[in-house]
């Protein structure tokens, strides 16, 4: 009798097993709990061709009671097909998939989407009109870096850059997407994106899902350390020919890239660094931009960063403006005229090197940052120091040498302090040499190289009483003066640059 029940027993197991490999991959993970702003993702197998990448399409239909979101599936190579996608709204998500490959089509599953972790607060939007906050209306004020090519510069460098990262202060990174030839990046990168034919060039119809597994693993650490990434997707500095690619591969790329990469929160698009330079007409970018917005099904935020001629941001597709101009007291009027966040990515590097726009001192790093920041602008950090192996920080990361982002980061902790939005002062003067704002009930001046002994303060809003806090942004201290003041007051200064008056309510 025990031998019949345990012949029974496990014939019922071996049903089972055999039950659960029929069904489809989405089916056996019913169960599933994603947290909400995560990343559900399930696999299928389907043709293992040469041409998959190209002829095989696949998307699926997630569904949340009334809500259906498209999303794009792509193929991972060696029959492996992957759909990912992140809910933003709790409760149960259902899908079915649509393919012209009749194994991959009409499969269907279902999650549960449960609250988002304490660290999890959802992608970065535009809010205010000049500013960002997350999804769960967190405030998110930029202070980024930019590290182009490091995620092509092997392990050792990859992880020491990771490990610099994490105490940097930043919360944003520029990066590329291609791999870099330029002064200083000359070396191959360990994997390229494409496969390659014997003659060693790039087969554009054909991509190499290790290389992208490698920079998505790079992509989601960023997000694990509270960094968002954004994806430089062509720039003019290539050997390999990826910025001469045909139309018809450019968009297949860009379709491939969002299939893998839009379901990460911390995702920015970035269409080009200096797209300018590239031997692209300007329509052409329009419709980069335009189709990215189309099959991004979460809106990611979306730029394109210029070298000589500055693109229109005022086009719908663009989120924000994403600049490279050395004078970041313009940020007022950029912000009057595209009426969007703007972020000055590149306003020249701390550094030592020869070119002109890689030698600045700490000093005038930091005072450009605080210029922009106090216009109510954001403004990107990057460093470019000589090293014996051609390691710099602005190409290929790993650690930091110079002093400007200890600073940056005392800045961003001072901007934080109240979550709120910093709103430059309307100019009362053609010109001026000061940054002024307000944040709030609080009150910002910056000197930056000028060195008064004294400032007045004046027209404080209901006679409130007032503190005033003397900051010295290189030095990185405030100091609050003992005295409360009321409407207008003459107040004693360093005498120094790098000095700003701030001042907020008594209370």
């Amino acid at each position: 009798m025990r031998y019949r029940t345990t012949v029974k027993w496990m014939a019922g197991l071996a049903a089972v097993a055999v039950w659960l490999a029929c069904m489809p991959a989405a089916a056996q993970t019913a169960g599933e709990r994603v947290e909400r702003w995560g990343i559900y993702e399930t696999s299928l197998r389907g043709p293992d061709a040469e041409n998959s990448f190209a002829e095989v399409q696949l998307s699926a239909e997630f569904r949340s009671k009334d809500r259906v979101v498209k999303v794009d599936g792509f193929y991972d190579g060696e029959g492996a097909y992957r759909i990912r996608f992140m809910p933003d709204a709790e409760g149960e998500w259902t899908y079915v998939t649509r393919s012209n490959a009749k194994q991959l089509d009409g499969e269907s599953g279902r999650f549960t989407c449960v609250p988002a972790s304490g660290g999890n607060h959802g992608p970065v939007r535009v809010r205010n009109t000049f500013h960002f906050a997350y999804a769960d209306g967190t405030p998110y004020f930029p202070f980024g870096t930019t590290c182009y090519a490091w995620v092509h510069q092997g392990d050792e460098l990859e992880e020491r850059t990771l490990e610099t990262l994490r105490t940097a202060g930043f919360n944003k990174m520029r990066m590329t997407v291609f791999p870099k030839d330029y002064t200083y990046n000359r070396n191959e990168p360990l994997y390229h994106p494409f496969a390659r034919d014997a003659a060693g060039k790039p087969d554009l119809g054909r991509f190499n899902p290790e290389f992208f597994r490698h920079f998505e693993k790079r992509v989601a650490q960023l997000g694990e350390l509270g960094i968002e990434a954004d994806l430089i997707l062509f720039h003019p500095y290539d050997r390999w020919g990826y910025a001469r690619m045909d139309e018809a591969s450019d968009f297949r790329y860009l379709r491939y890239l969002v299939a893998r990469l839009a379901a990460y929160r911390n995702v920015w698009w970035s269409a080009a660094n200096e797209y300018d330079l590239m031997q692209k007409p300007e329509d052409l970018w329009d419709r980069y931009l335009k189709f990215i917005e189309e099959h991004d099904p979460y809106g990611r935020l979306r730029s394109i960063h210029n070298g000589r001629r500055i693109y229109d941001h005022s086009k719908p597709w663009i989120t924000h403006v994403s600049i490279q101009h050395p004078d970041t007291l313009q940020t007022m009027d950029w912000r009057e005229r595209f009426g969007k966040p703007v972020v000055n990515d590149e306003c020249q590097y701390e550094g030592n090197i020869p070119n002109d726009w890689g030698n600045l001192t700490a000093q005038e790093l930091v005072h450009r940052v605080w210029n922009g920041v106090i216009e109510g602008g954001y403004v990107g950090h990057g460093e470019t120091y000589l090293h014996p192996k051609d390691v710099l920080w602005w190409s290929k990361g790993g650690v930091l040498h110079g002093e400007s982002y200890k600073r940056m980061a005392f800045l961003r902790k001072l901007v934080e302090e109240t979550g709120e939005e910093i709103t430059p002062t309307p100019r009362t003067w053609l010109w001026r040499s000061n940054a002024s704002g307000v944040q709030g009930e609080r009150r910002w001046t910056y000197y930056g190289g000028r060195q008064p002994a004294k400032a007045k303060i004046a027209g404080l809003a209901d006679n409130k009483p007032y503190r005033v806090d003397i900051i010295d942004a290189w030095e990185m201290t405030v100091k609050t003066l003992s005295d409360v003041f009321r409407g207008e007051a003459e107040i004693a200064l360093p005498g120094k640059p790098f000095t700003a008056v701030r001042l907020r309510p008594a209370d």
